[in-house]
């Protein structure tokens, strides 16, 4: 039997600084009590778990203060409304914190000097022996390596401060151990972000919000039952209109001055000096996740037009000036 619900949603919204900018996290979460069938008891946890698209939704009834219990064994409403209310913002307010605590796991792990980080490893790692590595980073190097191919080479996490390139890196099947066959210089500042705000996105659906939205600088993704209205600006300063749903967006300038102090810039590994100039200045993706919007953003900004159509469809993403029904 389905029992109905009634039922308080509470929107959280914190900042934090976090991956060398202002991060912004909203959280919706919706705690309820159940109204249904004759002793059905109040205070038993009810959850009603779905997921359509990116949503995930999570129901639970708070425990009922004992005091407003009214003869019939129900529930004072003004007091049953009151603990909703608090148990959905607890839901949202620790669904928030685990997801600032997923992004800093994803800077420690991917910060490309940091001593302990997974990079930094890669990076001063002997030849042909392998290096442990955290299978998240096994995840993007496969992703660049993916993105690499359809680019002809142009992106390459690999700085040029050192001789090797991302093929030079091995990966393991099960992506938690590489060997370089190279010096290289990886630094994963043209993806990173867009991964941790992913990261950030998964904390929140597990920790039963029902919608959401991490902003870091540049770098979007909203999910569940919201539409997120923005202008997003184009290459000659025009701004267009858009409402991202269950998206990520993300936005890269090659002459914004306040790009964080360890990212070394757009990479180009290529023998054709034409090939290393920008192809653009400025760049924004539409995709399904962030860490896809990011590389693909350095994509844009990076290679000829015919490299950016094919690239751009091999992951279903698209750029603002395409969105259906976007405009001035």
């Amino acid at each position: 039997m389905r029992i109905s619900l009634n039922g308080s949603v509470c929107t959280v919204k914190r900042l934090r600084v976090s991956l060398g900018t202002l991060v912004a996290i909203e959280a919706t979460a919706c705690a309820t009590e159940p109204v249904g069938p004759a002793g059905a008891l109040p205070g038993a946890l009810v959850a009603d778990i779905g997921a359509v698209s990116m949503t995930c939704t999570m129901v639970a009834t708070p425990a009922p203060n004992p005091k407003a219990w009214l003869a019939d064994g129900g529930i004072a409403p003004e007091a049953a409304g009151a603990n909703i209310d608090a148990r959905s913002h607890a839901l949202a307010e620790a669904a928030i914190e685990r997801a600032f605590d997923a992004i800093e796991q994803i800077n420690s792990l991917m910060h490309p000097r940091a001593k302990a980080s997974d990079l930094a490893r890669i990076n001063s790692a002997p030849l042909y022996v392998p290096t442990k590595i955290h299978v998240s980073v096994g995840q993007l190097l496969n992703l660049a390596r993916r993105i690499n191919t359809l680019t002809d080479g142009v992106f390459d996490p690999c700085t040029p401060a050192l001789p090797g390139r991302l093929s030079d890196i091995e990966v393991s099947a099960d992506e938690t151990e590489v060997v370089c066959h190279a010096p290289v210089a990886l630094d994963f500042g043209g993806f990173a972000k867009g991964y941790a705000v992913d990261c950030a996105i998964e904390a929140l659906m597990a920790g039963g919000c029902t919608a959401g939205l991490v902003n870091a600088g540049g770098d979007l993704r909203v999910f569940g039952h919201r539409a997120e209205p923005l202008f997003v600006r184009g290459p000659q300063g025009e701004l267009t209109n858009i409402e991202l749903t269950d998206a990520a967006l993300a936005v890269s300038d090659a002459a914004f001055p306040q790009r964080p102090p360890e990212h070394r810039g757009y990479y180009v590994r290529s023998g054709n000096q034409q090939a290393t100039r920008l192809a653009v200045k400025y760049a924004a993706v539409i995709a399904n996740t962030a860490v896809v919007a990011d590389a693909l953003a350095k994509c844009v900004l990076l290679c000829p037009p015919s490299a950016v159509t094919r690239v751009l469809a091999a992951f279903g993403a698209i750029q603002p000036s395409e969105v259906p029904g976007s405009g001035d």
